[in-house]
């Protein structure tokens, strides 16, 4: 399947549309050329009004360990951003509700067969290492982060770039210093 037929069949996709208080809206965004995947969580409600990943203060502080400006972010032939939920789940307490469990199953196997085998993917927060990494689920994401080389070459597990991340890494000097360099290096490797 084309990806442009995969990505009309994921935006008409309604299969947990009871449970989405806001309606659906898959952001998702990829092409066949891009070697860099970054798999997040859901979009939070100010990316599901957009409709543009990573449309947000979390997507600032992606870009910034990165090294990735807008403009090849939103390349899908750079980059292809895929959530582990592609429509907003809505609040909970504390935050917004977990990706839907529905969506990755569905679509990723799908989106991954239409990406080049020779990519490196950003599993960035928990639900994202939880299913690419159930070897390490009995590991806090502080220590997946920190032994990210063992997932290399095809991986490169991250925390969540939202504001708590802040506090995250005031108590973890080592990712600035030892993670954020080489991501940005691999990173550099894959965009053109």
């Amino acid at each position: 399947m084309s990806a442009e037929a995969l990505a009309s069949r994921i935006a008409a996709c309604r299969l947990c549309e009871e449970h989405l208080p806001h309606g659906v809206r898959a952001v998702v965004s990829f092409s066949p050329d891009a070697r860099l995947l970054i798999i997040g969580q859901a979009p939070g409600s100010k990316v599901h009004e957009s409709g543009i990943p990573w449309d947000d203060a979390s997507g600032d502080r992606l870009r910034e360990w990165t090294g990735l400006t807008k403009d090849q972010m939103y390349d899908p032939a750079q980059v292809a951003l895929v959530p582990m939920g592609f429509c907003y789940p809505g609040k909970a307490s504390g935050g917004d509700k977990p990706p839907r469990p529905e969506c990755a199953p569905q679509w990723h196997e799908s989106v991954l067969d239409v990406l080049p085998e020779n990519r490196l993917t950003l599993l960035v927060g928990t639900y994202a290492q939880a299913y690419y990494l159930p070897q390490a689920r009995k590991l806090s994401m502080t220590e997946r982060v920190r032994n990210f080389g063992h997932y290399l070459p095809d991986f490169l597990p991250l925390p969540h770039p939202a504001w708590r991340s802040t506090l995250w890494m005031r108590k973890n000097p080592w990712f600035e210093n030892e993670v954020l360099p080489q991501l940005r290096d691999l990173v550099s490797h894959r965009i053109r």
